[in-house]
């Protein structure tokens, strides 16, 4: 272990110490030494306890976490901050991904089906809170947006030039969005854990802000290391969205396709940086990592992902065939080795 590791693990634990008033029995790391977040385990309880890179982020999650925790079971409560660091109650050991992959096929949907439901439940209680007027808008100024729809460069790899009907302007404009409804950000499945009281619920808040709050479902359905089918995925997200979401259903279905579709090119974009500097990795270990999913498998996934949810949308529809010929290159790389 590292020196840095070994430091940061010794100043939360001495701050655990100080706030609990007990001696740390055990010290274990969810998701890798590396990480921000331990587990701190007491003779009678365990913690999580959090010292991110940035101190900023570290009091927006705790601010995030308190603001909701009177109007939510869906996160977990803050325990203690001590400047730079934060404790918040251990959700559990069984995270979302690894469930998953444990679940026959209708267990899996069910876990998924919970998983939405639970953003849909933060988001309301949300607007019960000053989240609304304090956290910032998220993916508001044109830098942003542009890489957002570069991303579909990435298809040229697979399907050749893009198709003359894709307007990159048109794309732009449907990806810009007033912050009007609060987003977590980054729910991906590794983000999300079964407590011993089977409850799931939603953890790392630190991203939090403002957007249209279809995002947090893109971020869910453009988990490359979700193993359920696109259509399946989205009756889940159909059955289970409001029926006066701001808008109408039809209008935040049409932006959650095509914002998903931009998603989805930025995590491909991701794999396939990964899969050249470091290889293919196990299935495994990727998700007991909860690293970027660089096995074709889940590439070949993604990209099905992309073409269901592409077809949906008028400014990606045009994209979807790109997507299919990109799924179909990760099919041939799992089956033969080659590409």
């Amino acid at each position: 272990m590292s020196k840095s590791n070994t430091a940061r693990k010794d100043r939360i634990r001495h701050s655990a110490e100080a706030l609990f008033g007990a001696r740390v029995t055990e010290i274990s790391a969810p998701g890798g030494n590396s990480r921000s977040s331990l587990r701190f385990h007491f003779d009678d309880m365990t913690v999580i306890g959090t010292l991110r890179p940035n101190f900023r982020r570290t009091h927006v999650e705790a601010f995030v976490l308190r603001e909701l925790a009177p109007h939510c079971a869906d996160v977990p409560r803050v325990l203690g901050v001590d400047r730079e660091v934060m404790f918040q109650t251990d959700v559990g050991n069984r995270r979302l991904n690894m469930e998953l992959h444990r679940a026959d096929t209708e267990h899996q949907k069910s876990l998924i089906s919970e998983a939405v439901s639970a953003i849909f439940r933060i988001q309301r209680a949300a607007r019960k809170t000053v989240l609304i007027d304090k956290l910032p808008h998220l993916g508001n100024n044109d830098g942003w947006l542009n890489n957002l729809a570069d991303g579909a460069e990435a298809l040229i790899a697979f399907g050749g030039d893009l198709p003359a009907s894709y307007d990159r302007a048109s794309a732009i404009e449907r990806l810009q969005h007033p912050g009007l409804e609060f987003v977590k950000w980054d729910c991906r499945t590794g983000n999300a854990a079964l407590g011993t009281d089977n409850r799931l619920r939603w953890f790392d808040f630190e991203y939090s802000g403002l957007r249209h709050g279809a995002e947090d479902l893109a971020w869910l359905i453009g988990d490359e290391s979700l193993p359920v089918a696109p259509a399946d995925m989205l009756a889940i997200v159909e059955d289970a969205l409001p029926s006066d979401v701001p808008g109408g259903r039809d209008d935040y279905l049409d932006y959650l396709a095509a914002y998903t579709s931009f998603h989805i090119l930025q995590r491909l974009i991701l794999i396939m940086g990964e899969a050249r500097s470091r290889g293919w990795l196990r299935i495994d270990r990727v998700l007991a990592k909860d690293d970027v999913g660089a096995h074709p498998e889940m590439a070949r996934n993604l990209c099905a992902m992309g073409a269901h949810f592409a077809a949906r949308a008028r400014s990606t529809a045009m994209l979807a065939r790109h997507f299919e010929r990109a799924s179909g290159a990760f099919d041939r790389i799992l089956r033969t080795g080659k590409p």
